[in-house]
């Protein structure tokens, strides 16, 4: 069974992204930002359940998107996604954030 995952890449006509343009990559377990470089990249994750809030800042055309951690890790930030995109990553949080929110009841009310 495929695992579910969303990834957002960053534009590549934003400072930073020209070559190798910065992804978010989204999953029922965990947000992950992942900046590839020539021959290696760089990933941060946190675990969706660790995910305290989700910032956005629009410019005209480009958005940055901000994660927090509850856990005290370093925020997870990305800049030039489209607004839309920001938009639907934070969607996507919140919404995964709930349904694994409710599984969790469930298994504790023994009604699953």
């Amino acid at each position: 069974m495929a695992e579910e995952r969303y990834v957002f890449k960053a534009s590549r006509w934003t400072r930073g992204n020209l070559f190798f343009p910065v992804r978010i990559e989204i999953t029922p377990q965990h947000v992950v930002r992942v900046k590839p470089h020539l021959m290696s990249s760089d990933e941060e994750s946190i675990a969706m359940n660790k995910v305290a809030s989700v910032s956005i800042r629009t410019g005209l055309i480009w958005a940055e998107i901000r994660i927090d951690s509850s856990g005290g890790a370093d925020p997870i930030t990305s800049h030039g996604h489209r607004k839309k995109d920001a938009r639907r990553i934070r969607d996507l949080i919140e919404q995964l954030q709930k349904s694994v929110s409710e599984l969790s009841s469930q298994k504790h009310d023994g009604t699953s």
